[in-house]
């Protein structure tokens, strides 16, 4: 059941931590990305499945060092909802810039799903999950 009582403190620190995620790609930090997560989140992208912060560190290090290396991120939020205190679910609109991008191609635009959680005073990404947002999956059998 959501709530439709959303702290603004709440929703400018999910804002926060996705403004978090930003930084540590432009830095190519995956120890710094990877600690945006709780122990043992977990991240889907395209091919590729993650879990627990050392997973997640590992995979963003080789990223960072191939596919990623000298990319940035960009997003923006579509939906933020709240389910209770301390956990939400925020699905943006994004994807991945190469080198002198200022906008983000079609193809590359990615729509993401991102359960976050509260512990303590921080929040924490929990779970993240992309995919492609204009690409329709292959029809079965085809």
């Amino acid at each position: 059941m959501t709530t439709s009582q959303t702290s603004p403190a709440d929703a400018a620190d999910i804002a926060a931590l996705t403004q978090k995620v930003i930084a540590s790609w432009a830095h190519q930090d995956a120890a710094g990305f990877a600690d945006l997560f709780i122990e043992d989140g977990t991240m889907i992208l395209p091919g590729a499945f993650a879990k627990g912060r050392e997973e997640i560190r590992l995979y963003m290090k080789e990223a960072f060092e191939s596919k990623y290396k000298n990319t940035q991120v960009t997003g923006r939020p579509l939906d933020l909802r709240f389910f209770g205190d301390g956990c939400a679910v925020l699905i943006t609109q994004g994807g991945c810039l190469a080198p002198g991008e200022s906008a983000v191609a079609e193809e590359q635009t990615i729509r993401a799903s991102w359960v976050v959680v509260k512990r303590d005073v921080r929040w924490w990404i929990a779970a993240y999950q992309n995919s492609p947002a204009y690409r329709p999956l292959p029809v079965p059998g085809a």
